[in-house]
């Protein structure tokens, strides 16, 4: 069975995170509804060889974010969830205090209140104490809060391989299967 989730790309580093999270989640068979905000846009471009243009044809639907009256800004929108990644600390100021300026806020407000998986892929080093006081509210209004902090029991040998490690953890929130890194305490057979 499929799930119907909407990506929110946002402007911070590690906009891989984002790239990744949607191609897997095509190859899974997953209906992917895509917002890229203006800044994730120009780190895209900065940080990657993709284009806007390059993710949108990914997607099965996407937004711009500015559009408020796009279907991820109500909650009778169906969707199974939303994944923020990389979700800037702007951003998760705006969810934490209930701020719906743009399409990521608002369509994160919605999740919350429908009680739908919200997982929000921070990425800043170090942190605030604001920022770890938003992490802290977010949490309380029931989102997950997966920072962008690879691990290394598997052995990572490339940057592919600590971005598979962040995506699959993502992935693991909606109980989508995938072989993206080794799990702690299952041996390979030979």
């Amino acid at each position: 069975m499929s799930l119907k989730l909407f990506l929110s790309i946002g402007g911070a580093s590690g906009i891989i995170y984002g790239v990744r999270i949607l191609e897997e989640l095509k190859k899974t068979g997953q209906e992917v509804h895509l917002v890229v905000s203006s800044g994730g846009k120009k780190i895209l471009e900065h940080e990657t060889t993709y284009s806007y243009k390059d993710l949108k044809k990914k997607a099965d639907a996407w937004y711009e974010n500015d559009d408020l009256y796009a279907g991820p800004a109500s909650g009778s929108f169906p969707l199974d969830g939303m994944i923020i990644a990389p979700c800037s600390m702007k951003t998760l100021a705006a969810i934490a205090n209930g701020y719906g300026d743009t399409l990521t806020s608002r369509a994160a407000s919605c999740c919350l209140k429908e009680g739908r998986k919200l997982v929000l892929v921070v990425r800043e080093t170090p942190l605030d104490l604001p920022g770890i006081k938003n992490m802290l509210a977010a949490k309380e209004a029931g989102a997950v809060i997966l920072p962008a902090m690879p691990a290394f029991y598997q052995k990572p040998k490339t940057i592919n391989d600590l971005v598979g490690f962040i995506t699959g953890k993502v992935l693991d929130q909606f109980k989508i299967p995938h072989t993206l890194f080794a799990r702690w305490g299952i041996k390979k057979s030979k």
